[in-house]
């Protein structure tokens, strides 16, 4: 599973204690005629009991191969160990990638290219089962692939219905979007008549999925073949000038500089707040208010009600090129990510969606009432876009730089002329 950045400091030591080997790589389980694989990845604790679920699940159907899950705690800690160990040839023999590291991990060349493995008869991760836009930056542009999406967090809002009544909203945005009516001015509506029943508006966390769905609903680009042109296209500046100025005046917040004690949960269940932007793990959050009937969910709005595409966070597994046991290894990694390892993973209230065809129904399992709005943003969604995904750590540098603007550090128009000569000395 992947969410955004800033969430992924999880509280998981003892688990991630009970859970972690204590040496790296593979080898031979000890005289067993074993094969011994570890595999890598952060994560919740309801995650990881998932992930333990589907080791036993994979071992009982290979009783040849052992697997051990190594777990990391913290997001940014995982991904610098896992620098570390690969440069040391201890890294696991599998291991999660998040979608604004794969490109480093790309260009270390510790990866191993998939795409024959993939092609193989007796493959269980087909090519043509997985949605070409939640690659991102694990396919080169020579269309080498060196991870692949083990699920999804198609970017949606969440809207607390107690808190828009509460605010005089009479409609109901899911309502609106199946009748073609959910647009932006109705949306920049609502979030002025939250902020005037003293209300935040939105809650926004400070990453690629919340900003570029704003430009692409204000119908701007970001990207336009190579270039980087969120910072000259009209309506792109229209949308980032807007939540610039939804920050200012507090009708939007941005997640990450919430305090602690009133953070994103408190706000969205204390109905503080009408919208939340996130994936299909803000559903714990909604079950921890015991008022789930509340929420629901709604595409980004559009100028026009027309569907647009949306952000979807993914992460990847990818298979480490020096490992001993590369066939038991690609083994596991494929069966994990196909449509089996992800229905076992996410069924009964997974906080994912599949990024594998085929496997839906552990979406549409009765919550939220239009969970239907989690696959159809997937399909038309992107993992970041292509040429801002293959430059390692342009996406955090970007976020970075915008977030001098939601805080008001700098003005609008230098911030335009300081992104844009940052984005333009990075591409390649």
């Amino acid at each position: 599973m992947f969410v955004p950045r800033t969430l992924r400091v999880a509280a998981l030591l003892a688990v991630a204690t009970a859970l972690t080997a204590t040496g790296c790589g593979s080898s031979d389980s000890g005289g067993s005629g074993k094969v011994s694989l570890t595999w890598s990845t952060w994560g919740s604790p309801e995650e990881l009991d998932r992930f333990k679920e589907f080791n036993k699940d994979f071992m009982q159907r290979h009783p040849d191969i052992k697997v051990t899950l190594q777990a990391v705690p913290s997001y940014s800690e995982y991904h610098a160990k896992l620098l570390t160990q690969l440069s040391s040839n201890t890294a696991p023999d599998v291991f999660y990638v998040g979608d604004d590291n794969i490109a480093k991990f790309v260009s270390s060349g510790r990866l191993s290219p998939l795409n024959e493995l993939m092609a193989a008869p007796d493959s269980k991760a087909k090519t043509e089962d997985f949605f070409d836009g939640l690659y991102g930056g694990a396919k080169t542009k020579d269309g080498q692939v060196y991870g692949l999406p083990n699920d999804a967090n198609p970017e949606v809002l969440w809207y607390d219905k107690q808190a828009l009544k509460e605010a005089g909203v009479t409609e109901d945005p899911a309502t609106l979007n199946e009748q073609g009516k959910w647009t932006m001015a109705t949306f920049l509506e609502m979030n002025r008549k939250l902020k005037g029943a003293g209300k935040a508006g939105s809650i926004f966390y400070n990453w690629y999925g919340s900003t570029y769905s704003m430009i692409n609903g204000f119908g701007g680009k970001v990207y336009d073949g190579t270039d980087f042109v969120a910072t000259t296209d009209l309506k792109s500046r229209e949308a980032l000038k807007t939540l610039a100025d939804g920050y200012a005046d507090k009708t939007f917040l941005v997640a990450d500089n919430l305090p602690e004690g009133d953070g994103v949960e408190p706000q969205f269940i204390k109905h503080k707040a009408g919208f939340l932007a996130g994936g299909r793990y803000i559903i714990d959050t909604a079950k921890k208010g015991g008022q789930e009937a509340n929420y629901d969910i709604v595409p980004f709005p559009s100028q026009t009600g027309a569907p647009i595409p949306a952000a979807v966070a993914a992460s990847f597994l990818s298979l480490n090129k020096d490992s001993k046991h590369a066939k038991e290894a690609w083994t596991f990694l494929s069966e994990f990510v196909s449509k089996e390892g992800q229905t076992l993973r996410l069924k009964g209230g997974g906080n994912a969606v599949p990024s594998v065809k085929g496997a839906e129904s552990v979406v549409l399992e009765g919550y939220p009432a239009h969970a239907q709005t989690f696959v159809d943003t997937r399909d038309k969604g992107y993992a970041n876009y292509a040429q801002e995904a293959g430059v390692p750590g342009l996406t955090a540098e970007i976020n970075d730089s915008l977030m001098k603007l939601w805080t008001g550090k700098v003005g609008f128009e230098q911030e335009m002329s300081d992104l844009k000569a940052l984005v333009s000395t990075k591409l390649i």
